[in-house]
């Protein structure tokens, strides 16, 4: 475990207690340090845990981030992580282990961490199917989101893998940035209007089961089909099964809807006082710049809740010491 720690000019000005921290958030990409960003500047003691494995990792770039449009991922988070540095958050390495009651933030093989609020950020993972090249593609030719990727590979010959009923939806979408694109039905059962609607849009149905992607050197080369056939294509798309990192959140008995996800309000307040959820945790669609904005929402809501603590501790605090005073004189 690393953990570096700078000292914000003029000090930091916390009502925590010692060794306690205002905050505590655990992940660090876009959601994460957004909300650690905003927190340090208001001048909050804000420690930020990270495990080091991005979501999007295995992407070259990220796109639809304005001035950041085309940068690295990798080289986001470092940014990200030098701001929040100079406003005197701590960023800490690790794993987090589990969360108990009351805060205590508990790092795998690592020291407890006391917080009075909590931050989970912790993305999502995605669940690729099991067919020979997927895994060894992703990120590169076989892609997911067509806002983050499809521009790159305009005009080009698409493939949409069938491997979930949210595959007719991107092929669909899809049709916006290329005039070739194959739906590879796979083991999808479609519709009569899934295909009326596919073929109204000008896509090619290919039946038969995926066998393997076909690679030649570092390229995809196309689709090759059970019985034989490969079907030439430069890039291909697949809408993975998306599964919350939420372990931490329903380890303290935050909410969930009926498709499996954290219940939150707008601004990430879980159903359990004092946790926030910000990032793909929470929401599957948010993109980059998306999950930056609810780490912005989560951090002025907690600030609130821990301004409202605050006064009314001070208030607490002035009242005794009032009483005190005046039961001395009588």
């Amino acid at each position: 475990m690393d953990e570096t720690t700078n000292d914000q000019p003029g000090g930091v000005r916390s009502a925590a207690g010692d060794g306690a921290h205002d905050v505590v958030v655990i992940g660090a990409g876009a959601p994460g340090l957004n909300a650690a960003l905003l927190l340090g500047r208001a001048r909050r003691r804000v420690a930020v845990i990270d495990a080091g494995e991005p979501r999007n990792a295995p992407a070259a770039h990220m796109h639809g981030f304005l001035t950041r449009d085309g940068l690295p991922p990798a080289t986001l988070l470092d940014l990200g992580r030098a701001e929040v540095a100079r406003y005197g958050v701590g960023l800490i390495r690790g794993r987090v282990e589990h969360i108990e009651p009351g805060f205590h933030v508990r790092l795998d093989g690592g020291p407890v961490l006391t917080a009075r609020r909590v931050l989970v950020a912790t993305g999502l993972r995605d669940e690729l199917p099991d067919i020979p090249g997927v895994r060894e593609r992703w990120g590169k030719d076989l892609l997911h989101c067509p806002y983050c990727h499809a521009f790159e590979v305009r005009d080009r010959p698409l493939a949409v893998l069938g491997t979930s009923p949210g595959a007719v939806h991107q092929a669909l979408l899809l049709r916006g940035w290329s005039d070739d694109v194959a739906f590879f039905a796979h083991t999808l059962d479609l519709t009569a209007e899934d295909r009326e609607r596919l073929e109204a849009r000008g896509l090619r149905i290919v039946e038969g089961r995926i066998e393997h992607l076909a690679v030649d050197g570092d390229r995809l080369r196309g689709v090759a089909l059970a019985d034989g056939r490969v079907v030439p294509r430069d890039a291909a798309f697949l809408f993975p099964r998306m599964v919350p990192n939420d372990g931490l959140l329903t380890g303290l008995g935050c909410a969930k809807d009926g498709s499996g996800w954290v219940v939150t309000d707008r601004t990430g307040r879980t159903s359990v006082a004092g946790v926030w959820a910000a990032g793909n945790v929470a929401d599957p669609r948010a993109q980059v710049v998306t999950a930056a904005g609810m780490g912005s929402a989560a951090a002025f809501a907690m600030n609130s809740d821990l301004l409202e603590e605050d006064v009314a501790g001070a208030v607490a605090r002035r009242r005794a010491a009032l009483g005190a005073v005046g039961g001395g004189t009588r």
